[in-house]
């Protein structure tokens, strides 16, 4: 019993020892991996060594399965008694270098899984200090910066447009919104002009936003609940903030353009925003609802790159008197459409700050409502800007630089014929040209002439006058885009808030004042502005005019296009469409 005794504890140290060896050898190898050595040849002198001793101790004990890069090897069997074997074969049956790799990677595998574990049950830290920190550094530690599992598959999304109906279409797990939009476009024939936009509609809670271009449809709607959808429409005002950053960032709300009296040229005031290592502020006065309240305090509010803060002591900055409203990280700013009625807001420039995770609780919504459209459009902008960054830049620019690839391909190219247009004479009985260019003028106004008079002895001989009903002059207009028949001002007012309330944007209507009238809506400085379109008679016939008769047209698209071209009486040029789509 004392001999056998001895043997195991010999052989448990001869194993020992050869582990040790092996492993000597295997950081050999990675130390002299660049040296010409043969390793083979110091492996099996170091068996060699061994092999007396081996097989000496060959005393009855039960071996494990061997593994072969990490997996049980098919030749391994149990055997009781250890085989002398070649030190090539033994070489093959003990494979520590490979064993060690694998506790090597399982070893820091288990270590990766543990730090992101513990990183993700992290809370969200908001440092109310990002000037602080470092340019490289995060202001903002939570489980929302870590890298998420991208989805995969297909998956079934449903789009309502502007009437309500729906369209079920089947997309991709990593489809971005900016990819749907462009599938939807391409659907429905509608004019590409990069305006359109994925909304998130929550009627229950009174909520939508327009999703940003890069995001995944997959996963915002695995935050959505059964009643929210989305909704397909336009969005002039997506990036117009990149083309007019003035209008959407009043000096007094910006700290930074406060410090150097006002002074920042436009494209300084966005790279301020767009650059990490600075420090933006937007700061003023908001009305703020209390959590779990109906009551609205008014307080001094400011949002940085790390949160929005109030300070609880008048205007002051200082550290002490700052307190968190709400993080940037793992929420999205709403636009909140039922403001007055829902929660009883002070103003009807109201928004809305949700965290991801929330989905129905209205208790968990952190509700604001600014003075004025501009401060609620500069508030809403600076959220955008402050989260994403330079992805909505590369956003405003991926359509662009498409369309400046296919523009060398989509131009049109012109004939001779219509590069030489000239004035032509058929009145003989060959064509001649007419150079003179007072002959040409003369011509065109006979030719007017004729036309008037060829129009009038059709409304005598039955013929409907332009403005009746059934004539095509009349009822044309009714097919373009952007006439909406007989709402009210209060429906043309919310469809261009929709859309955005950019400078140019506009709707034709029916006068529900004057039945022979029309109505021009239209935005201008954030400020929505009607113009009647009166008929008037010259000559016999029926125009249509804008400034009291000094410019008439004979149907509604001919005026269109003219104050498209020309700004004339209104504030503005026509330029936006305000238009709807059924899907």
């Amino acid at each position: 019993t004392t001999l056998s005794g001895a043997m195991d504890q010999f052989y448990i140290l001869y194993l020992i020892l050869l582990s040790i060896s092996d492993m000597f050898f295997f950081f050999l190898f990675l130390s002299l991996s660049e040296d010409d050595v043969d390793l083979e040849a110091l492996v099996n002198d170091m068996n060699s060594s061994f092999e007396s001793l081996y097989t000496s101790c060959s005393v009855q004990t039960e071996s494990t399965p061997l593994l072969h890069n990490g997996q049980p090897h098919r030749s391994a069997t149990y055997q009781t008694q250890a085989q002398p074997t070649s030190p090539h074969q033994r070489l093959h049956r003990s494979q520590p270098m490979h064993i060690l790799a694998i506790l090597l990677y399982s070893s820091r595998r288990l270590q990766e899984e543990e730090q992101q574990y513990r990183t993700s049950s992290l809370p969200a830290i908001p440092n109310p200090f990002p000037e602080l920190c470092s340019p490289a550094s995060s202001p903002t530690l939570s489980s929302g910066s870590l890298p998420q599992c991208q989805p995969s598959g297909k998956y079934i999304i449903k789009i309502f447009s502007e009437d309500g109906m729906g369209k079920v279409v089947e997309i991709p797990a990593d489809m971005m919104a900016r990819d749907l939009c462009q599938f939807l476009v391409y659907k429905n024939h509608c004019v590409d002009d990069n305006s359109w936009a994925l909304v998130e509609h929550h009627p229950a809670l009174g909520l939508e936003r327009c999703l940003e271009d890069h995001e995944l449809v997959v996963q915002v709607q695995a935050s959505m609940t059964s009643e929210s959808k989305f909704l397909f429409r336009k969005n002039y005002a997506k990036y117009e903030f990149f083309k007019n950053p003035l209008n959407f960032f009043p000096e007094q709300m910006v700290a930074w353009c406060q410090e150097t009296n006002g002074t920042i040229p436009p494209s300084q005031l966005l790279q301020n925003f767009l650059n990490s290592s600075s420090c933006p502020e937007i700061q003023g006065y908001l009305y703020v609802k209390e959590m779990g309240r109906k009551s609205w305090k008014k307080l001094y509010v400011f949002l940085r790159r790390s949160g929005l803060y109030f300070s609880t002591k008048g205007t002051s900055k200082e550290p002490r008197h700052l307190q968190l409203l709400a993080d940037l990280e793992d929420s999205n700013v709403f636009t909140v459409i039922t403001g007055r009625k829902l929660h009883n807001a002070p103003t009807d420039f109201e928004f809305c700050i949700k965290p991801n995770k929330v989905r129905n609780e209205v208790k968990e919504l952190r509700m604001l409502c600014a003075e004025d459209e501009q401060s609620r459009t500069c508030w809403m902008t600076a959220f955008r800007l402050f989260k994403y960054g330079i992805l909505l830049y590369q956003n405003y620019k991926i359509p662009q630089q498409r369309k400046t690839l296919l523009s060398h391909f989509s131009a049109p190219v012109r004939s001779v014929s219509e590069n030489s247009l000239v004035a032509m004479d058929f009145s003989g009985r060959i064509g001649r040209v007419i150079d003179n260019p007072v002959e040409a003028q003369s011509a065109a106004m006979e030719e007017g002439h004729a036309w008037r008079k060829r129009s009038h002895r059709m409304n005598i001989l039955g013929s409907p006058s332009p403005l009746h009903p059934s004539s095509l002059s009349g009822v044309i207009h009714r097919t373009q885009l952007w006439f909406h028949g007989r709402i009210s001002r209060e429906e043309s007012h919310k469809l261009i808030h929709q859309q955005g309330r950019v400078d140019g944007m506009f709707l034709l209507r029916d006068s529900q004042s004057n039945p022979k009238a029309f109505v021009l809506t239209m935005c201008h400085h954030q400020k929505i502005k009607h113009f009647q379109i009166l008929p008037c008679e010259e000559d016999g016939q029926m125009f249509l005019s804008l400034d009291d008769g000094a410019t008439k047209f004979t149907d509604l698209i001919q005026l269109v296009e003219f104050y498209t071209l020309n700004r004339g009486v209104l504030p503005c040029k026509l330029k936006h469409p305000c238009t709807t789509v059924a899907l």
